[in-house]
């Protein structure tokens, strides 16, 4: 394993893409490999053994392609799988989850409000990070269709704006001052999501956070990429990649494989 070798990301599809923009930006240099696995999304509907067994799948078509760190860029399958995934493998593993503290912390109506995955507001580790927080009221609400219709090209149809209304209005009628996202698909329904929310709520995802995270891991033990060349991003996916490929603004190549 060198520094030169590639961060690998995985997701139970395109939403993790959003994750990766921030690495990306934040660590230029660094090649990466994504992983879209999207034929078995939505994983937040799936039990935890799935999950596990899903990530271990990812995690090994990963390291064949000699990957020197892997980012979970899933919260369902970090709350769920990634205790598992670090005792199962060596490599460093960077996990997602919903950003509770900021929010609980800076709270002043002592009211927020977490759009996630059934998944990851049923584990263990999210009720943990919760339980922390006992003088904060948290209104947890599961994005029901939300993950299949972003991977099915849908983020600005007519049932995503029904759908957001529905979950979100109970919440802004609460007096929530921070909604969190919980989920990496969700940063791309922020603009139909700012259209529903009045201006004085706080809308906070993980995005920045993981990327700051994966440059401390890699400077304390992996190391950064130290050549001149332009760095390389390859994305694979297991299902049609029209969609991948327009969030990535057809910028990148995509491998079609089955895995």
């Amino acid at each position: 394993m060198t520094n030169n070798n590639p961060i690998g990301l995985f997701d139970s599809g395109i939403g993790g893409t959003s994750i990766w923009k921030e690495i990306h930006q934040l660590l230029p240099n660094e090649n990466t490999i994504y992983l879209a696995d999207s034929k078995n999304a939505p994983y937040g509907q799936k039990t935890k053994e799935e999950i596990i067994h899903l990530s271990y799948k990812n995690t090994e078509f990963l390291l064949e392609q000699n990957c020197k760190l892997i980012v979970v860029a899933c919260n369902t399958a970090t709350t769920n799988a990634i205790k598992e995934l670090r005792a199962k493998y060596k490599v460093p593993f960077i996990g997602i989850e919903p950003a509770i503290k900021p929010a609980a912390l800076h709270s002043k109506t002592q009211k927020i409000g977490i759009l996630a995955t059934k998944g990851t507001l049923n584990s263990e580790l999210f009720y943990k990070n919760v339980e922390q927080f006992q003088d904060i009221q948290i209104l947890e609400q599961i994005g029901y269709s939300l993950v299949e219709l972003i991977e099915n090209g849908q983020i600005n149809s007519a049932e995503m704006e029904e759908l957001l209304h529905k979950y979100l209005s109970p919440m802004v009628q609460s007096n929530i001052d921070y909604l969190v996202l919980g989920c990496s698909h969700y940063p791309y329904l922020i603009p139909q999501i700012k259209k529903i929310l009045p201006p004085n709520i706080t809308i906070i995802d993980s995005g920045q956070a993981v990327a700051k995270q994966t440059k401390k891991i890699l400077q304390e033990s992996v190391g950064l990429r130290e050549s001149s060349n332009a760095s390389n991003s390859v994305f694979y996916t297991n299902t049609n990649p029209i969609v991948l490929s327009e969030i990535l603004e057809n910028k990148y190549p995509i491998i079609v494989k089955d895995f």
